[in-house]
């Protein structure tokens, strides 16, 4: 199982991660969707209903400059093919995709977090490295759950 930064180099805008897992669409799709298992990984999520257009929120430690909490809107969902929200921190309005494709070993993940403004470059790089970290425990959780 790999993470990939497959952003480019010159990037400022939008982040691209693939990952190559070894487990089936089903299994990825519920790390993803269900509550307990994305505290597990992401953040503990607030009234997380699988609508388009349903609100929720993350909820992380309040942290200097920022309440700890990621607002979400719903923007898309295709069962076990694609999850889209908007995620709203502070005036950070940005937009997280994931898509699930089917591979011969189990499912290559793709996660884009895009709409980052010329002037976020600091909330770029923090996003970079969010995604990164929270990537490798996601790898983690999805080998160990049934």
């Amino acid at each position: 199982m790999t993470l990939t930064d497959k952003t480019a180099r010159a990037q400022t805008e939008s982040l691209s991660f693939e990952f190559d897992l070894r487990h089936s669409p089903e299994k990825v799709w519920r790390a993803l969707t269900d509550p307990a298992l994305l505290a597990e990984w992401l953040l503990p999520v607030v009234d997380l209903k699988l609508e388009p257009g349903a609100a929720f929120t993350f909820k992380a430690q309040p942290q200097p400059g920022w309440d700890g909490l990621v607002n979400c809107r719903l923007a898309e969902i295709e069962d076990r093919k694609k999850l889209s929200y908007t995620w709203v921190v502070g005036d950070m309005d940005t937009l997280v995709t994931f898509t699930l494709t089917p591979t011969a070993s189990g499912t290559r993940l793709s996660l884009v977090h895009s709409g980052f403004k010329p002037d976020q470059k600091q909330n770029f790089a923090g996003a970079r490295y969010g995604w990164k970290m929270m990537g490798g425990r996601l790898v983690d959780l999805v080998a160990r759950i049934p």
